[in-house]
């Protein structure tokens, strides 16, 4: 099913669809949260309340714009809670990875190449400006269209595609300080 058929039923009082919607986007929402926040609680916290915003007020969504909305909604939380720890002065200096899941099938060698790969990473995606850091993230880790990236960031596709661009070169000259080459991932 859609998200919007899942969403639909919802709306006509259907809760296992709305549970549905939660199982389908939650782990991705809360990674996206967690790398804009540096805090798992905090974005799981925001994960619910996102949910929460969007199950119980029951906005009226566009066809084929769930996706964008819910992460929209996600994004414009995680600023309303970074302007208040900015106002109270509170910061979080947690800002290590979680701990992947081992793959059953691979070596504890490969596991630790790919945790050491997926480390470096993260460490260059923090030393690019923001905005190029999360148009990346929206649309090579979260897979949505430059259209439904756009409507999350406020800005035209024109603007997603000059973000993108421009972050994947960031991105390369980080890696290469880092003596990081496509070859490598």
């Amino acid at each position: 099913m859609t998200d919007d058929q899942l969403y639909r039923q919802y709306l006509a009082g259907d809760q296992p669809s709305g549970d549905e919607l939660m199982l389908r986007y939650g782990d991705a929402l809360t990674a996206y949260l967690d790398a804009f926040l540096h805090n798992t609680q905090d974005a799981e916290d925001l994960m619910l309340d996102c949910f929460t915003v969007i199950l119980v007020d029951k906005p009226r969504i566009g066809e084929g714009k769930f996706r964008a909305y819910l992460f929209k909604t996600a994004r414009n939380m995680a600023n309303r809670l970074w302007k208040l720890r900015l106002s109270r002065q509170e910061f979080s200096l947690d800002e290590t990875l979680d701990d992947a899941v081992p793959d059953r099938a691979a070596s504890p060698e490969d596991e630790a190449l790919k945790k050491e790969r997926g480390a470096v990473l993260h460490r260059c995606l923090n030393r690019i400006a923001p905005q190029y850091r999360e148009a990346l993230w929206l649309v090579y880790m979260m897979d949505l269209s430059y259209a439904s990236a756009a409507g999350v960031l406020g800005c035209t596709v024109k603007r997603v595609e000059n973000l993108l661009n421009n972050g994947k070169i960031r991105l390369r000259e980080e890696l290469q300080k880092e003596g990081m080459t496509r070859a490598d991932f």
